[in-house]
């Protein structure tokens, strides 16, 4: 505390980041992090930008990252979308707090899960956003009736959700947005790129763009394409929701992405070979994974992210997070209702994964 900080200071709770430990020979399945390097084609872009003597680094970068918008929407082009529905920011999170700024501010409270993204509530204390949490039901899922009573109010909601890695339908955020008209429906996809329906297509809700101009997607370069260390994000949305989050960004910082970010992310959106590839990968590992943890008698969550999210009746997710971290493994714990007894645990390689399993089995973790 102190007399220098203004009241809103005072009232802030900030998020809690995960951990980033400098332990040796650590199994960091904390913070979702991808477990598999970055595009080859993202890292010689990026060589390429700095060049032998760094001499562009002199320069400012675009502030409109054209180039990067038109790698994204050529990403998404079989439904349409146009450079101009593209945003960029520095990271998810920055793309986050220009939309609660910019959307998110209304005269009825924003709704959002009782379980989700713990930054959601940061965002509402720092911009001063009443809100109104949703409780999720008892398998930890989002049904959307439950919003269905308040179409004044906007809507923001992680899919698949954060931390429990549960995934909605399209035709049930399509039926939100359709039930919200006048208000933006805000769907965050940092982990989508992990998921498959039944035809093996990613079921992102930039398909619904075009048909609901009250929704705005979120993404991030973090997770499936391995570039958390370089914080680039975006969002899709009809032009006038992108519109406004142009004028906050160019009320608040015109240069959110560096010139080496914004030739590592059009590359890495560019490689679609790469991307399916690695996260073909973990999808993979999070299978084979789920079933050894069932095997040791955990609850498994069903999951569509890079995480899985699991409890042991014979244990304290407290306990049992402790006991790994011994051995040094780092898995994430949240002290909140309904889920403290769980773990998130991240997606690492198989290696990775074989050193965690190894070391409940020296814990003792079986089943019943």
């Amino acid at each position: 505390m102190s007399r220098f900080w203004s009241p809103r200071v005072h009232q802030l709770t900030p998020y809690t980041p995960g951990e980033q430990p400098k332990l040796t020979d650590l199994v960091k399945l904390n913070t979702n992090e991808n477990p598999y390097p970055p595009s080859p084609r993202a890292v010689a872009a990026m060589t390429g930008e700095i060049g032998t003597d760094g001499a562009s680094l002199r320069l400012y970068p675009d502030p409109n990252g054209d180039r990067l918008k038109e790698a994204i929407a050529a990403h998404y082009g079989e439904w349409g979308l146009t450079p101009r529905q593209v945003f960029l920011g520095n990271g998810s999170d920055e793309v986050l707090a220009h939309v609660f700024m910019a959307l998110l501010q209304q005269n009825a409270p924003l709704l959002f899960p009782d379980i989700t993204y713990s930054f959601y509530p940061v965002y509402c204390g720092l911009y001063g956003i009443t809100y109104r949490t949703v409780p999720l039901d008892g398998e930890f899922g989002l049904n959307p009736r439950d919003y269905e009573d308040s179409p004044d109010s906007p809507v923001i909601f992680p899919n698949p959700n954060a931390p429990t890695g549960r995934l909605l339908p399209l035709d049930q955020i399509e039926a939100l947005a359709a039930a919200h008209p006048n208000r933006a429906v805000v769907i965050d996809e940092a982990y989508i790129d992990f998921a498959e329906d039944a035809q093996g297509r990613i079921p992102t809700a930039v398909s619904l763009i075009q048909r609901h101009p009250n929704l705005l997607v979120i993404q991030t370069l973090s997770k499936s394409r391995s570039l958390a260390g370089l914080r680039v994000g975006f969002a899709l949305g009809s032009e006038e929701l992108i519109e406004a989050l142009e004028r906050v960004k160019n009320s608040f910082n015109s240069y959110p992405l560096d010139r080496i970010a914004q030739a590592g992310a059009q590359a890495a959106m560019s490689d679609r070979e790469w991307f399916d590839r690695t996260r073909h990968q973990v999808m993979a590992s999070r299978e084979r994974l789920s079933a050894e943890l069932a095997q040791r008698g955990f609850q498994v969550l069903p999951s569509a992210a890079n995480f899985v999210f699991a409890r042991h009746p014979a244990w304290a997710g407290a306990d049992l997070a402790q006991a790994l971290r011994q051995r040094a493994i780092i898995v994430r714990h949240f002290q909140a209702p309904r889920i403290d007894p769980f773990l998130r645990i991240s997606i690492g390689a198989d290696a990775q994964c074989d050193r965690l399993l190894a070391a409940l089995d020296q814990i003792g973790v079986t089943a019943a």
